[in-house]
Formats: structure tokens, C-alpha cells, sequence
């Protein structure tokens, strides 16, 4: 394996992990996108996330990727896939289960590349309940300041991306998800190098809780936008210039 890669930790629930149906879309297959997996680096290909294999399809990664590697043909994108569907953001939180298993994940990977960013899309589990949606802004920024801490990373590039307009029709979801993408708007204000993709006009695959294969390929393309953006040299006064 080149020790060249540009690695990509990428987190969060099942909108991360990619719930996109498989044959919606034309395939991505790229030989520069590689993904980790059972210990070793293999060349990408969808579904990335085995958290259940079942139901895993089309996610924003591989467009993530893809959009990268086409600006610059000679890059070499290595993306680690830790998200795990129907979790909340404390399960994410510095000690608990899911961020150790990422920290340790990514640490496996280090002597192959360098760890160029952060993708989360959460919050779904967390919009059900005023209580979690008013503070999650206060735990996603603890959160993303501990990868960094534990990765001696304290400029590491973090992206997330906005829940979508379609949970106003989601039952459970509908009364805090617009307080969910507030706070996340917050936090790419207040930390340096966060950013925040939009998830205007994309659409449901019918559930109104996943997006659809192809507002996921759209989706990876505006993360990578927005981390070009807030991977840019800081300026004078500490944001990307």
C-alpha cells in the first residue's frame, strides 16, 4: 500500500452509513477511492457500510470521494466507514462506545496516509426530544473537539451536514429537527475549520427519514465543496481564508 492516501473518517447514522437503493444510481468505481476494511485497503465500491448489511446501499461518501479525485486526478482518497444506523449523538461522545471504535479504526489507518477530515451526518436520533436538540450543538462541538484532542489534530477539517427538509413529515422528528440544524450552524460558526453542507431541495426515498440515492450523490458533492472550503490556509484571524 502508498503511504500517500488521504484518509476520511466518516460518522454518524444511517444517513451516513447510506441507505440509498443500489441500482437507482450509475455506479461509482474509481481505482484512486479506497476503503478500509477488515483491516486492509481494498478499492471502493457501494454499499462502503456493512453496520447493517441488510438494508446498506448508496451513501455520500463515495461522491464525497469521487468529486475530490476528478479536481485532482493524482489523489489518492482512502475512506474509513464507522457510522452506524438508529444512533444518537451520545453514543458518539468522547468514552463511549462508537467514538472509541472510530479513534481506534483511524489510528489502524495513520501509517498508510494522513487523516485529511471528519464526515458526520447525525441527528435524526437526536431530534425527537427539545432537551437533546436545544444542547446538541454544545455536545457535537465536545465531540468534535475530542477526535481532535485524541488525534493531536486541533485543526482537523470537520464536515457535517444538515438533516433534510422531509422529516416536517416524520411523526417523531418533525417538532426539533430545524432546532437540530440550528444548533449544527452554530457550531460551524464557533469552531474553526467545521462546515456545514446544505441539504436544500434533496429528497426522501420515500420515508421521510433517508435520502434517496440520488440526493446522496448531490450530497457528497456539497460536503466536498464545503471542505474545500474550511480545509483553505486559516487567515489572520484563525478561519479558512
Amino acid at each position: 500500500m502508498q503511504k500517500n492516501l488521504n484518509i476520511f473518517l466518516l460518522i454518524g447514522q444511517s444517513n451516513m452509513a447510506g441507505r440509498g437503493l443500489l441500482d437507482a444510481v450509475p455506479p461509482l468505481h474509481y481505482p484512486n477511492v479506497r476503503i478500509f476494511r477488515n483491516g486492509r485497503w481494498r478499492t471502493a465500491v457501494e454499499p462502503l457500510h456493512t453496520d447493517k448489511p441488510h438494508i446498506a446501499g448508496i451513501g455520500l461518501g463515495m461522491s464525497f470521494a469521487v468529486s475530490l479525485v476528478e479536481q485532482k486526478p493524482d489523489m489518492l482518497v482512502g475512506l474509513l466507514p464507522c457510522a452506524v444506523g438508529g444512533t444518537p449523538l451520545e453514543r458518539w461522545m468522547p468514552g463511549s462506545d462508537l467514538f472509541t471504535n472510530a479513534l481506534a479504526q483511524t489510528r489502524l489507518t495513520l501509517s498508510d496516509g494522513i487523516l485529511k477530515g471528519i464526515l458526520w451526518h447525525q441527528g435524526e436520533g437526536d431530534c425527537t426530544q427539545k432537551e437533546n436538540a436545544e444542547g446538541y450543538g454544545v455536545r457535537l462541538s465536545k465531540m468534535i473537539e475530542a477526535f481532535r484532542a485524541a488525534l493531536d489534530r486541533p485543526q482537523l477539517p470537520f464536515v457535517a451536514g444538515e438533516l433534510g427538509d422531509f422529516l416536517a413529515k416524520h411523526g417523531a422528528c418533525r417538532a426539533f429537527f430545524r432546532e437540530i440544524n440550528a444548533q449544527m450552524r452554530s457550531c460551524s460558526r464557533q469552531l474553526p475549520r467545521v462546515g456545514l453542507a446544505s441539504a436544500s431541495g434533496l429528497t426522501d426515498k420515500g420515508d421521510n427519514v433517508h435520502f434517496d440515492s440520488a440526493s446522496l450523490r448531490e450530497f457528497g458533492c456539497r460536503y466536498a465543496l464545503v471542505y474545500q472550503q474550511v480545509s483553505r490556509p486559516l487567515g489572520s484571524r484563525g478561519r479558512p481564508q
